[in-house]
């Protein structure tokens, strides 16, 4: 396999032993999909000459980004019930008038594979636009065997057209259909059933639930956790974001990859979080969007020494955002996440929370997934927003096209 130099780089590698693993006159050389060596320009190892030299003229390099959380997949979108909460209308007129997830649902179950498709590929590219190279895409907008699986082939798709990494997660416990009103555990055992041809069709890496007031019971999202165990698949939990059902602890005695908003996380939730060594995905654009007032206990989570990830969660209906540079600003300026924290965030915790533990940092044996950036450091990235300076993106190895 070829062997490749890039030299003459601000390198951000990540690894954890020196802040943001930084090399200020840093060299990384790759062969194949990972990155066989990186340090010091001065002190690159001797060995056959690579085959391809790139001198980024000074420019950043960070690990590529990774957007733990996303529900990317879906049709139509609530712009309209944008403007009518902004004219008074309360969600439960909404609802009622057949708007809100429904209305999402429908505009799916309606849409056609290539149109779902199309539609995903155009929000998956203005993210790799700004250097994502790996994304977490969640079902949950079809609620029915078929839709869902639908939804989780359209996202598996994505990842065989598009220079991406995509890890598909099943989250039919996400809403109650409405052919479902009045049998929510009715649902949640057909729910349970379907995990298994999912996973026959090589569909789905994790499963997730919404476990909230508006959402599913401890009692219901246990038995989706309890299917999904017997399949052996890891899970993810939407939990603490309107209350607190004790869903993160419930998570934790899993082994949950993530638990993800955690506005109202409790102590004995951090608690078992660390325990069980579960990353917290904290969504400020759903946060924002929202307008929320409680914070996610972010000062707690530091000091229990619980990672924490950052993502989008694009969806229509609370955080319709297309840009992981903006959670970083967002990150800092709403959660007081320092830009070391907020980028750890997009990096390293992230991976993590997708069990992808072979990126998220620039080291040897690791994947060749990194970004050059016309920037003199990552806090750069975080201070601005509204600002977009990527200038080349490296997939497994491969220099990209941008978007």
């Amino acid at each position: 396999m070829p062997l490749t130099l890039w030299h003459n780089a601000r390198i951000a590698t990540m690894v954890p032993d020196r802040p943001w693993g930084w090399l200020d006159d840093g060299a990384l050389l790759t062969q194949g999909d990972s990155v066989r060596w990186v340090g010091p320009r001065g002190e690159l190892p001797s060995g056959p000459p690579p085959d391809a030299v790139h001198d980024l003229g000074g420019a950043l390099v960070t690990p590529g980004l990774i957007d733990a959380h996303t529900h990317l997949v879906y049709g139509g979108d609530r712009a309209a019930e944008f403007e009518l909460r902004l004219q008074g209308a309360s969600y439960e007129d909404i609802a009622r008038a057949g708007g809100g997830i429904r209305a999402t649902v429908a505009a799916t179950r309606a849409a056609g594979d290539d149109e779902l498709f199309a539609l995903a590929a155009a929000r998956a590219r203005m993210l790799m636009a700004e250097g994502v190279t790996a994304i977490e895409i969640k079902s949950g907008y079809g609620l029915s065997e078929a839709h869902e699986a639908r939804c989780l082939a359209v996202a598996r798709r994505l990842g065989r057209e598009l220079p991406l990494t995509v890890r598909t997660t099943s989250l039919a416990a996400h809403a109650l259909p409405p052919e479902y009103a009045g049998r929510a555990d009715d649902y949640i055992a057909d729910a349970c059933h379907w995990l298994a041809g999912q996973q026959a069709q090589g569909l789905v890496d994790a499963v997730d639930a919404f476990c909230d007031t508006i959402g599913f019971t401890p009692t219901q999202t246990e038995r989706i956790f309890q299917a999904a165990r017997r399949l052996g698949l890891p899970v993810k939990l939407h939990a603490e974001q309107l209350s607190d059902q004790g869903g993160a602890a419930l998570a934790a005695r899993y082994g949950a990859l993530s638990c993800d908003h955690l506005e109202h996380l409790s102590a004995d939730g951090i608690r078992a979080l660390r325990a069980a060594g579960t990353v917290a995905v904290l969504l400020p654009g759903a946060y924002y969007f929202l307008r929320e007032t409680k914070l996610p206990p972010v000062a707690a989570l530091r000091e229990a020494g619980v990672p924490m990830a950052i993502a989008t969660d694009h969806n229509p209906g609370s955080s319709p955002c297309s840009s992981l540079l903006l959670m970083l600003n967002m990150a800092c300026t709403l959660f007081r996440l320092t830009p070391e924290e907020a980028w750890r965030g997009v990096t390293v915790h992230a991976a993590r929370a997708l069990g992808l533990a072979d990126r998220g940092v620039l080291a040897p044996g690791r994947r060749a997934d990194f970004v050059v950036w016309d920037a003199a450091h990552p806090r750069e990235l975080a201070y601005r927003f509204g600002h977009n300076p990527c200038r080349r993106v490296v997939h497994g190895g491969v220099e990209r096209m941008h978007p």
